[in-house]
């Protein structure tokens, strides 16, 4: 008896890969899904350190570091604050003690000149002598006068607003020069003045005007508004030369156009001071080459 025949097994056609199939059904390979998952897992975990204790230890550094800080600059604002109270202090005591020398020169010379003065009245040569120092001493402005003059006084407008450009000339943020003094005062003695002073100082020889910053310097001393300049000498003839002077007309337009004060009035006695001695210079001519 023959055995019944096994059914066939049904072959099928064009099989699909398995790796084709997993190509169709997972787009990711199987290490990304492992590593988004480890992500997650860790970012799920509990932190060993709380947020707030890295909140509260950085909040921490950063007072530290602000609490330095502060320190520093106050310390260093004080220091800066020592520092300037010093030099104020040092400037007012040089200034103190030069006019302490000042009033100590002045008496010396006097003292000399009085001396002198005794010693060459005693005979003819010595009184023609005295008359020719006393030229001299009166040409050089170290010797004190008394008389009529004339009397010029300059003052700085007011500034009603700080904003405002109109009282300002130059960059020195002033409406009054040492260009303008200087004039007056070269004016002054072209229209016959005797003797010149600005603010109570004896302009001699060699005597300077000059402007530091907003400083106004009259021989390395500062002069402040209003500006007094006071000239002795014939008074009539002062101000008529005077006003008719070139500084006269500079001064009348500067007053128009910058507010300034600008007044010229004579004076019937006016009392102008020694200005400082100076060291005289001698040239001589030894020869030529």
């Amino acid at each position: 008896m023959e055995p019944a025949e096994r059914p066939e097994k049904q072959v099928k056609r064009n099989p699909v890969p398995s790796l084709l199939t997993s190509l169709l059904t997972d787009h990711l390979d199987p290490g990304y899904g492992a590593a988004a998952a480890e992500r997650t897992a860790q970012h799920t975990r509990k932190p060993r350190v709380p947020a707030a204790l890295w909140l509260l230890g950085g909040a921490v550094v950063v007072g530290v570091i602000f609490g330095i800080a502060f320190s520093q600059l106050a310390s260093g604002g004080a220091d800066v604050d020592r520092a300037g109270s010093d030099a104020s202090a040092a400037v007012r005591a040089a200034q103190d003690r030069s006019a302490e020398l000042e009033a100590t020169l002045q008496a010396l010379v006097e003292q000399v000149s009085s001396e002198r003065d005794r010693a060459l009245q005693s005979d003819v040569t010595g009184s023609a002598l005295l008359d020719r120092l006393s030229a001299v001493e009166s040409a050089a402005g170290i010797d004190s006068v008394t008389g009529p003059g004339l009397s010029v006084v300059v003052t700085e407008p007011v500034a009603e607003d700080a904003a405002s450009d109109r009282s300002i000339r130059g960059g020195s943020g002033a409406a009054v020069l040492d260009r303008d003094i200087a004039a007056i005062v070269n004016s002054l003695w072209a229209s016959g003045a005797e003797a010149v002073s600005v603010d109570g100082i004896r302009v001699g020889p060699n005597v300077t005007i000059r402007q530091a910053g907003g400083a106004m310097l009259l021989d390395n001393r500062p002069i402040d508004s209003p500006y007094a300049i006071e000239a002795i000498g014939p008074p009539q003839r002062i101000q008529v030369q005077f006003v008719v002077s070139d500084a006269y007309l500079r001064m009348s337009t500067v007053a128009q156009l910058y507010d300034v004060g600008f007044t010229v009035r004579p004076a019937t006695d006016l009392e102008l001071g020694p200005a400082a001695v100076r060291e005289s210079f001698v040239a001589e001519e030894v020869g030529r080459r």
